[in-house]
């Protein structure tokens, strides 16, 4: 979506420049309320997954990957479709939903460790750790990422491919390798979000939600994987 600009006459300057933090600071709120609100479909379907063994195609994983590619990517099109429309804050809970079950396959491994409960609050600690830091230089700084984007998007369509390779590879180093540079990539991401949101380069709280709820996901997941292998786990 392109960004909103307001271009002021000089005698209604100050009266513009507010309308524009307000606007602003209205997309950043709801998306804080509805990243909050994403909190609950995603655990409803870990703790669901958990309870019913899911697994998408288990015995595939490959295929299973790919086919989690098009589910996840099948919402993006149509969050984005209807991102105006009560429709789209539906489909995003649908897709947070969607997310806790394949969650709940790495949560039911880690459970199942000694210590393991104790390495999933540390993930989930950092996480609320990194996201408050993070969220808050962005907002507070006067720097702009918006020129990360092509670095960004680059670093995860490699990180896609080389998760798909380790799939076949099953290399415990490429993986602890893969959750390291996943870890630092969407904290860059989360940088870059909140960034637009900031200074105007995203309009909608519906798309910015669902742009920091995947930061703080695979921010989770690579802190869970991270510290699993420190517990030589």
């Amino acid at each position: 979506m392109e960004s909103k600009s307001v271009y002021p006459s000089p005698a209604g300057f100050g009266r513009g420049f507010d309308t524009v933090v307000n606007d602003r600071n209205r997309v950043l709120r709801n998306t804080y309320w509805m990243l909050a609100l994403t909190m609950v479909p995603t655990t409803l379907g870990a703790y669901l997954g958990i309870a019913f063994n899911f697994a998408l195609l288990p015995g595939s994983p490959f295929i299973g990957a790919l086919l989690f590619l098009g589910i996840a990517f099948g919402f993006f099109f149509a969050i984005e479709k209807f991102k105006n429309s009560g429709v789209g804050v539906a489909l995003l809970l649908g897709f947070t939903f969607f997310m806790g079950l394949m969650l709940s396959r790495i949560l039911q491994v880690y459970l199942a460790l000694p210590g393991g409960a104790q390495i999933v609050a540390l993930a989930a600690g950092g996480t609320g750790l990194l996201f408050f830091g993070l969220a808050t230089y962005a907002t507070t700084s006067k720097r702009d990422f918006s020129n990360w984007g092509k670095f960004l998007f680059v670093g995860v369509i490699m990180l896609i491919v080389a998760s798909l390779a380790n799939i076949w590879l099953q290399l415990p180093a490429l993986q602890l390798t893969i959750a390291v540079i996943a870890l630092g990539l969407f904290s860059a991401y989360l940088l870059f979000d909140v960034s637009r949101i900031v200074n105007g380069g995203e309009t909608n709280y519906v798309t910015a939600t669902l742009a920091i709820y995947l930061d703080l996901y695979n921010i989770f997941v690579s802190l869970l994987q991270i510290l699993g292998f420190a517990r030589d786990e």
